[in-house]
């Protein structure tokens, strides 16, 4: 048993820069599931977005956002996110963090949705790697944080409606381990691997939505699950992101028959929002039976596009594909919009638990996030977290926990292949055209795999093989719920958004689904 201030579970952006910020006010403990490189963050290639130019103002950045969101953005969240964004973007480089640059200044680039360059980048497309790695040297070594990785967070201490810390399975020990702590910070990701063909690391399932779930945590607008248009298309379920920032270079889509169909279906063609073009390269697929398009660069600057995406160059050629030429990509499931509900400084409705980065639901993504709006998700709110905690301590009575659980190795290949049969479900049901009768089909087949899990509640692998199937739950009866077609849910049913759907839909264990309305401010 380890007794710390700061309870952090998750190692990627938000859980790196909370670690390191908590850390000026206490000890701090910080659990991955896997290695610490393990995590979207890690892989992120568009970049950062936030205002650092003159031609550029925070009421341009929240307009953008509001409009991506399609209606359901809670306007507070979207005004903190714009205008503290910067200053966190100030105080990364004041710590030592580089940014390209060209000109003597900050290099800004273009992607989905924005209608200013100001996406900052590092690396050229390797930002996610870069300020994930130069956080990771900030907190590697510091004398007030210590690393558990292999650590898999499997419950939430929690008593009379709060929370004293997190249990975890320790895979190198063999055991559980109990982390209890004053302040507990989820940061554990969202829940894209949950599908067949994703852009996402395998490990990245929902665990953090179904521990918040399993502990009286509400959950909002889980039905929009975002998937990025331009994947590179290739037979393996993982699939390799190519960035926003290429279309934004001026790659065009165009389909097998070599036309080009973006134009004509919105004023920004390939750098419409990411639900848009995702939905066009669909029915292109659809339309022709195929099981890809083109994103074409033939018209760029080869040596452009070299010293821009040198990451992605290496990593098509590797694959047989020339970048500066043209290459197949399909969508794949990529970003879970919704999450875990929490106020303005990242906590939840359970007491001294506080979520941060895509696990969290702010209200600012709406129905479809705007590109490059995580990363600055991750500083903004994620330093409000560490600074509300610190302005209100919790009281010292710590109740007593007890270990409860045990690892049973035999049940790793039936976990697998559930894992397995949850991702071709979901694709196949709840992907990203959608209609009542697949989704009920799909419930019901999810109902024949819950029934099949054992009635045990102590063991690992029994826990987390129920925890998938609670989320997949979570998205389809979210799916079901909204009868309109609004940002990442797309319903062929009911094709046109609805007014009256202006809402954001919660889920919580042991409730109905219920509704809240969208703050505007008013």
């Amino acid at each position: 048993m380890h007794r710390y201030d700061y309870i952090i579970a998750g190692s990627g952006l938000a859980g790196l820069y909370v670690a390191y910020h908590a850390a000026a006010y206490g000890k701090v403990a910080l659990l991955t599931k896997c290695g610490i490189t393990e995590s979207n963050s890690y892989f992120a290639q568009g970049g950062i977005a936030a205002v650092t130019d003159e031609d550029d103002a925070p009421g341009l950045h929240f307009e953008d956002t509001i409009i991506a969101g399609r209606g359901l953005c809670d306007y507070p969240a979207v005004h903190i996110l714009v205008n503290e964004g910067p200053q966190r973007i100030q105080e990364l480089i004041d710590l030592g963090m580089h940014f390209d640059m060209e000109d003597g200044s900050l290099a800004l680039g273009l992607e989905g949705g924005h209608h200013r360059k100001r996406i900052l980048h590092a690396g050229g497309d390797a930002t996610g790697r870069m300020i994930t790695h130069f956080m990771i040297e900030k907190v590697i070594g510091h004398p007030a944080i210590d690393i558990f990785e292999n650590h898999s967070v499997i419950g939430i201490l929690k008593e009379n409606g709060q929370c004293y810390g997190v249990r975890s399975w320790s895979f190198a020990e063999g055991k559980e381990v109990l982390f209890p702590g004053a302040n507990t910070i989820l940061t554990l990701g969202g829940a894209s691997a949950i599908y067949k063909r994703t852009t996402n690391p395998h490990t990245t399932i929902g665990d953090g939505l179904a521990l918040a779930y399993n502990a009286g945590c509400e959950i909002a607008d889980m039905e929009f699950v975002q998937f990025h248009p331009s994947a590179l298309y290739r037979d393996a379920e993982e699939a390799f992101l190519i960035s926003e920032a290429v279309r934004g270079e001026g790659a065009h889509l165009i389909n097998l028959r070599g036309e080009r169909f973006m134009p004509a279906i919105h004023e920004l063609a390939e750098l419409a929002p990411r639900d848009v073009v995702t939905q066009a390269i669909y029915r292109q697929m659809q339309e022709y039976g195929d099981t890809h398009v083109w994103l074409s660069l033939q018209h760029l600057d080869p040596e452009r596009i070299k010293s821009r995406f040198p990451n992605i160059y290496e990593k098509c050629r590797e694959y047989g594909h020339d970048l500066c030429d043209r290459i197949p990509v399909a969508p794949a499931a990529h970003y879970t919009v919704g999450g875990v509900r929490t106020d303005l400084n990242g906590q939840t409705n359970l007491s001294r638990l506080f979520v941060c980065g895509e696990l969290a639901s702010t209200g600012i993504m709406g129905a479809n996030r705007l590109a490059s709006n995580s990363l600055i998700e991750c500083l903004v709110f994620g330093k409000r977290a560490v600074e509300f905690s610190r302005r209100h301590q919790p009281d010292a009575r710590q109740p007593e926990f007890r270990p409860v659980y045990r690892c049973d190795g035999r049940k790793v290949s039936s976990y697998v292949e559930l894992k397995r049969s949850v991702a071709e479900i979901m694709t196949r049901y709840a992907g990203i055209i959608r209609e009542k009768h697949l989704l009920l089909e799909g419930m019901e087949r999810l109902d024949g795999l819950e029934r099949n899990i054992p009635e045990v509640y102590d063991e690992y692998y029994t826990v987390i093989s129920r925890n998938l199937i609670t989320v997949a739950k979570l998205i389809i009866y979210s799916a079901l719920y909204r009868q309109e077609s609004r940002g990442g849910h797309f319903r062929s049913d009911y094709p046109a958004e609805d007014p009256d759907f202006l809402f954001h839909i919660i889920q919580q264990a042991g409730n109905e689904i219920r509704t809240v309305p969208v703050d505007t401010g008013l």
